[in-house]
């Protein structure tokens, strides 16, 4: 059955995949980022390209506007928009903190409350966050992340509650490593903010890694929603992407201090 879906950071990663995916099953994809310019090839595949920062208001009521005009419905809204901003808690301006969770968590949020009335009206919809592996446990560096991902967690798990009774389903999608551009985007941020301060020798380590980390290809989380999307009762959770099952298994399995401790010893 064709769906009218709106993805949220369609320019690049998981989002862009997902959008060329989603697309060529026939379905009616709509890719909302800020770098239009970089969705340009998504036209060809039929995918309506939006100008959207899901940190100004003004722009999300207008895409959604704009879907609603000329499709009088919506039936999926992916949340993929956001970004790794990475260093140490204390070397981390506020104001980056603050940055990080109007992308990742509020913008989220914001967009959900617009579509809803719609999907209410519809006594249908699916809303699908996606978080990450790093919504279930931390790593050091990485305290501003981590802390969206876990809000992103427990929003979606309120959130599904609550719209059980107008028969729209939330489903979280948890990626583990995947070859995009956040790796790039974490090891810079993580490099500028505490590559020279007191903890420059574990970030100097960490970074490495993020550097020698090779991911699955976006196109494994795209099958994962794709499937999310046409289940007529989708899993509140789906697990993809390399090392995500691993990871999240020992960290279900072994306590706090030896988790520390495999991470710890993972930057060595």
């Amino acid at each position: 059955m064709n769906k009218v879906i709106l993805i949220t950071g369609a320019s690049t990663g998981i989002g862009h995949a997902t959008a060329k995916y989603l697309a060529e099953q026939g379905h009616t994809v709509y890719g909302a980022a800020r770098r239009i310019e970089k969705m340009q090839d998504l036209k060809t595949l039929g995918v309506k390209i939006l100008s959207m920062d899901v940190t100004d208001d003004a722009s999300m009521i207008a895409g959604v506007n704009e879907i609603l005009k000329n499709e009088k419905r919506l039936d999926v809204l992916v949340n993929n928009a956001g970004y790794g901003s990475y260093g140490a808690l204390e070397d981390v301006l506020i104001s980056e903190a603050k940055y990080q969770f109007e992308v990742n968590i509020f913008g989220l949020a914001r967009l959900t409350q617009l579509v809803l009335p719609q999907m209410r009206e519809q006594k249908s919809g699916t809303i699908i966050n996606v978080s990450s592996m790093g919504g279930k446990f931390g790593e050091p560096h990485g305290s501003w992340y981590h802390a969206t991902k876990y809000a992103v967690e427990g929003l979606s798990d309120s959130l599904r509650m609550e719209l059980k009774q107008f028969g729209i389903n939330v489903v979280v999608i948890e990626p583990g490593a995947i070859e995009t551009e956040w790796t790039g985007i974490a090891k810079d941020n993580l490099l500028k903010t505490s590559g020279n301060t007191a903890y420059k020798e574990l970030a100097t380590k960490h970074a490495k890694l993020f550097a020698n980390i090779k991911g699955s290809d976006p196109i494994v989380i795209a099958e994962v929603i794709a499937k999310a999307i046409s289940a007529s009762k989708p899993k509140t959770r789906y697990v993809a992407g390399k090392l995500a099952k691993l990871i999240l298994f020992v960290r279900r399995m072994v306590s706090d201090r030896i988790f520390d401790d495999i991470m710890l010893n993972n930057l060595k």
